[in-house]
């Protein structure tokens, strides 16, 4: 039998197919991470891959009963039931990856034309002489504009402390990176044009290093905030802050410092120096933004909760404790409200919901969710205290997307099937498994549409409180069992009715119904890596059909980048947060009413402020 080659997208992996291998095996062979719950039997309908082109054997009666005519005709099918008849391309779907695959994808390049802030240049300066004594950072100037017809008129003072000996040992040649009217830099010709692009999150912090000449992304990494030690929801770290100016400076140096070790570990990737970053962007919520520049952070915990500032800003990266290039600048996004910052200005710039015809929703979520409405062009936006629980946090086996963790999980009869990080042993469940549970036990009937757990499966035991055994303490080898809990639950609801009534808020003040939404763009660590189905299952997401969303990875880094390649971005990132509507959430008309319904399980849509339900 003859072996076929089969590419997945948008993966960018390809391979050759043995015979007999089902392309879920193919996929493992190059490694491809797709989600497989059911060893590859085809009950868990988890690795949905959608074929672009090559033809394949025929549907399986498991994939007659999970797709459509349409569907199936249109080339959706399980990668476990389904073999290669010729060369073939696949379409692998966010949701169909495990997380650090989705990781990858989250790192896919945005298409802009390179115009950066800085713009580097060759100069080749006479030397002085006897009869040419003319000071050195003069000399500079004037060959640099005569050279590149540039109207340079200074050059930062710790680049000018430096100058004179650098143009010695480089006889007189050099590489000059320009911003407006300044020289930011100076490095031996030819130099790498190197710049920072920064997600500063409440729980992480995400940086890409990009080729400033041509827009190219050379490498990506996230860490954990540090700040996270003083408190995991923002209104803690505020609260902290405002305690002594010393506090906040401590805030402040814990932001800086994590930057300064992305910067230093992504340049270690490409064998550059930190020193070499020519120009950053950093973006983050309003409470981040405020922390990063030492602005005062009382006014956020405050009726009527503004920022101290909500216009772009560009400062000296050097005070704000940031180790790149010695007068290279930092840009900031715009923010548009107390608790809707630069990161959500950012999502809506990388995705270009704002252009969207119709009715968009765009839904960062994280610790604290943004939400918009994009109708017609007009954006109104509210903010949703979501709590850490969709990230670990106030859960009792809660943890990080880290190896081990749980993060894909079915309930079948008696038995859980699940799929951990790495494929290593259980050791918890991060966000996306904790979501897939609690839909779970609500299909089963073990949860309640008010959240209470109830008697009568072999895995529900009472201890303190209700909990159901996902993984026992004879499977971990008499380590404690992985539960979740009916406070964890109860937590949850907390979390996915804030998500709900934020939601709902913004149909309502828009005039519209779910129905009318044609497509719901996700973004965020979290939002990336859920099971959109299981979030509709238990009333997060309105009952919409899982082709109007769309889950786009690390939109808000996506933005950071366009804004560091394109001066255009940041003028349009600075239009579109001035024309969005923010709504305090806590003042919008029945507010706790909505919230109090939404807690509720279950797909429902709400009307006139009531529940009804969908079946």
């Amino acid at each position: 039998m003859t072996a076929y080659t089969v590419d997945f997208e948008p993966v960018g992996r390809r391979g050759r197919c043995q015979p007999g291998k089902s392309l879920l095996d193919c996929a493992r062979q190059v490694g491809v991470d797709i989600t497989s719950l059911c060893s590859g039997r085809g009950t868990c309908h988890a690795c949905k891959v959608k074929v672009l082109a090559g033809t394949v054997s025929r549907a399986t009666s498991s994939e007659r009963a999970v797709f459509s005519p349409q569907e199936l005709k249109a080339g959706w099918r399980l990668a476990c039931q389904t073999y290669p008849a010729s060369d073939v391309k696949l379409g692998v779907p966010a949701e169909s990856m495990t997380t650090l695959q989705r990781t990858q994808v989250e790192g896919l390049e945005v298409a802009v034309p390179p115009e950066p802030a800085v713009s580097a240049y060759r100069v080749e300066l006479p030397a002085p002489s006897l009869s040419d004594l003319q000071g050195d950072s003069e000399r500079l100037l004037e060959t640099l504009n005569q050279q590149h017809r540039l109207t340079c008129r200074t050059i930062d003072l710790d680049v000018l402390r430096q100058l004179s000996p650098r143009l010695r040992a480089w006889g007189w040649q050099c590489q000059a990176a320009v911003r407006d009217d300044e020289v930011v830099s100076l490095g031996p010709w030819p130099s790498r044009e190197l710049g920072l692009a920064v997600d500063l999150g409440t729980t992480k912090v995400a940086g890409y290093l990009v080729d400033l000449s041509n827009g190219r992304t050379l490498a990506s990494l996230g860490v954990m905030n540090p700040q996270i030690s003083y408190g995991e929801d923002i209104i803690s770290r505020i609260t902290h802050a405002s305690g002594s100016t010393s506090q906040a400076r401590q805030l402040q140096k814990l932001a800086a410092r994590a930057i300064n070790r992305l910067a230093a570990d992504l340049c270690a990737q490409v064998k550059a120096k930190a020193d070499e970053i020519t120009d950053a962007v950093v973006v983050g919520n309003t409470a981040m933004h405020h922390l990063l520049l030492g602005l005062p952070l009382d006014q956020l915990a405050q009726s009527p909760f503004v920022p101290a500032v909500s216009q772009a800003m560009d400062i000296k990266a050097r005070d704000l404790g940031l180790k790149i290039a010695p007068g290279a600048y930092t840009h900031l996004l715009p923010n548009i409200a107390g608790f809707v910052g630069a990161d959500h200005t950012s999502m809506l710039l990388a995705t270009e919901a704002w252009r969207a015809e119709g009715v968009l929703l765009a839904i960062d979520i994280g610790t604290n969710t943004e939400v918009s409405l994009i109708d017609g062009g007009w954006i109104t936006s509210v903010s949703c205290a979501s709590g850490p629980a969709f990230e670990g946090g106030h859960i009792k086996d809660g943890m990080r997307a880290a190896r081990g963790a749980i993060e894909r999980l079915r309930l079948v009869s008696d038995d859980i099937q699940y799929q951990t990080i790495e494929g290593a042993p259980p050791v918890g469940l991060c966000g996306s498994g904790i979501l897939d549970a609690m839909a779970q036990l609500y299909l089963a009937g073990i949860i309640e549409e008010s959240g209470r757990m109830v008697e009568g499966h072999p895995r529900l035991r009472r201890g303190k409180q209700r909990e159901f055994v996902l993984v026992s303490e004879e499977e971990r080898g008499d380590k404690p069992a992985i539960v979740i809990t009916q406070q964890d639950v109860r937590e949850l609801q907390l979390a996915k009715a804030a998500i709900r009534t934020g939601i709902q808020v913004l149909l309502e003040t828009n005039r519209r119904t779910d129905e009318e939404i044609g497509q719901v763009v996700i973004a965020g660590a979290f939002g990336s890596y859920i099971d959109v189905a299981s979030a509709i299952t238990i009333g997060m997401l309105p009952a919409l059909p899982l082709d109007r969303f769309r889950q786009v990875g690390n939109a808000a880094g996506m933005g950071a980048k366009l804004a560091l390649i394109s001066r255009h971005k940041r003028a349009e990132a600075q239009a579109l947060a001035s024309r969005v509507n923010y709504i305090e959430l806590a003042s919008a008309p029945d507010f706790m009413h909505t919230f109090v319904q939404a807690g509720s399980l279950g797909k429902y849509r709400m009307v006139h402020g009531k529940r009804k339900e969908i079946s």
